[in-house]
């Protein structure tokens, strides 16, 4: 008798397990799907953008976990910094390394309450420069990717 009890309890509490399991799976992906929609219900722009007159075209991609929107920006700016400032895609304060950008695209990553910033990089590359540092040339690819600690 305490064999047929035992089969059933153990299949019992293993299936209980498992539900739990993906409970917690789902709760953490339903999460993380909120804090996106929530960062991009900020989002000035949601869909591929063309903005500016100018000789020089360049694209700037902006990421937010698996959603993107790119830019395609004509300037006659030589600075990258400056020709999104000029369309009001980025937003910051001057620190002493330069532009500490804080918004871009209406997104604001704070690293004091959320440990995120915007990561710059330049066709695919971490960037060694800051954005007011970087001179564009055209057809140059360009990444803002909102990044968490």
């Amino acid at each position: 008798m305490k064999k047929i009890f035992k089969t059933p309890m153990v299949l019992l509490l293993c299936l209980m397990l498992a539900l739990s399991m993906v409970g917690c799976s789902s709760s953490t992906a339903n999460e993380a799907t909120t804090e996106q929609d929530s960062l991009w219900a900020n989002a000035t722009y949601t869909e591929d953008t063309e903005l500016g007159e100018g000789n020089t075209t360049v694209h700037v991609e902006v990421k937010v976990n698996d959603k993107s929107v790119t830019f395609t920006v004509h300037t006659d700016k030589t600075i990258l910094g400056d020709a999104l400032l000029e369309h009001e895609i980025i937003a910051g304060e001057d620190g002493d390394y330069g532009l500490y950008i804080k918004e871009v695209n209406g997104i604001t990553a704070d690293y004091n309450t959320a440990k995120a910033y915007w990561a710059f990089y330049k066709d695919g590359e971490y960037a060694n420069t800051g954005i007011d540092g970087a001179t564009i040339s055209d057809g140059e690819h360009y990444e803002l990717v909102y990044t968490q600690d």
